[in-house]
């Protein structure tokens, strides 16, 4: 009797009667999409490439203004002809100046140095050019036209 009790699962699992097995899933048993289904699939992809591209478009604007409003106003007692006069006589009023040596860089040819004193980080010339101009007038607040012996 105990010998039929033993044999019994064991036969059944052999027929395949134990639990049920799951569907396959994976990339091995995938089929190609139907016909009518590839060009919609298509524009929905391109569809989400220019969505996503308009939303980082929208950032970038959203920190461009940001950037704007926060160096709008420069320090009291400093104008924008003066820096305006400064920068057409440092660098030709370019932001991305670079001194022959690589010393001064930007708008103003400020060297690391002082462009770090006044709150600036990275380089100057990657700087964009209303953050140079707030730096400047920073500076020029400080220290009046004395960092820009010829120019100031």
């Amino acid at each position: 009797m105990l010998i039929a009790l033993v044999a019994f699962p064991a036969v059944a699992l052999a027929a395949g009667g134990g639990a049920p097995t799951k569907p396959r899933i994976g990339v091995a048993d995938a089929v190609p999409a139907p016909p009518g289904l590839r060009q919609p699939v298509i524009a929905f992809h391109k569809t989400i490439r220019v969505t996503v591209a308009r939303i980082e478009a929208a950032h970038r604007a959203a920190a461009r203004r940001k950037r704007r409003q926060l160096f709008a106003s420069l320090p009291a007692g400093v104008s924008q002809a003066t820096l305006d006069a400064i920068g057409a006589c440092e660098s030709g009023g370019d932001p991305t100046a670079v001194s022959s040596d690589g010393s001064y860089r930007g708008k103003y040819q400020f060297d690391f140095g002082t462009w770090e004193s006044v709150g600036g980080s990275g380089d100057p010339a990657a700087a964009p050019e209303d953050e140079q101009d707030y730096r400047a007038a920073l500076l020029y607040a400080q220290s009046g036209s004395s960092p820009w012996p010829v120019c100031g």
